[in-house]
């Protein structure tokens, strides 16, 4: 819902790009996606990959 809420925060910057369809899509995708990742059916992952480190990745905490 924080991305759609600074999707719809931003729009009146970038509008005069994009017309009234690709606005609806967009809304209609990061709805989606909130409702998706509520309903646990959708996740994210990030993989780390670093020729630095032998070993497992330890993230800074």
């Amino acid at each position: 819902m924080a991305w759609l809420a600074n999707f719809e925060a931003r729009w009146p910057e970038v509008a005069h790009h994009y017309n009234e369809r690709t606005r609806r899509m967009f809304r209609y995708y990061l709805s989606v996606c909130a409702g998706a990742f509520r309903a646990r059916d959708l996740q994210l992952w990030q993989i780390v990959y670093s020729p630095h480190r032998a070993g497992r990745y330890d993230a800074p905490r």
